[in-house]
């Protein structure tokens, strides 16, 4: 399975934020900068954070995009359930045509591996993606 592009920016701007000690905002453009990616990017997987919230948007001097909770009561599983779009296949969404649906077992066979790689992402929270954050510091700096 391969995520999205959005979905990886998203881990990252999170990761990033969880770095912050004093859990002061950061703005887009200095994510952008960390990582060495379009702050226009950022901007959009940080609307989808906000409307999803994970994070706050605060205006203002001083503003910028701050997390909405700790980092330990962020699941990464959870953050690429409300990213990503999880059809991997067609009859995966509601208005399936397919005629052997019913009875196919790659159906179930996929499905158990998208449930599976679910539950190991599930294991872990932002708090564990953050664990080595002096290195992490200083690779983004």
């Amino acid at each position: 399975m391969q995520l999205t592009t959005h979905t990886d920016y998203a881990l990252r701007l999170l990761i990033y934020l969880a770095l912050s000690e004093d859990r002061a905002p950061a703005t887009v453009q200095e994510i952008a900068l960390s990582y060495g990616i379009s702050a226009n990017h950022v901007a959009k997987v940080a609307q989808t954070l906000v409307q999803q919230g994970y994070i706050h948007s605060l205006r203002g001097r001083g503003g910028g995009l701050a997390l909405a909770s700790r980092p330990d009561n962020v699941r990464v599983g959870s953050v690429v359930r409300d990213t990503e779009n999880l059809r991997l296949l067609e009859c995966f969404g509601p208005d399936s045509s397919c005629p052997i649906d019913p009875a196919c077992m790659l159906k179930k066979a996929l499905g158990r591996a998208q449930e599976a790689f679910l539950e190991e992402l599930d294991r872990y929270t932002l708090a564990d993606m953050v664990a080595n954050g002096g290195e992490l510091r200083h690779l983004l700096a």
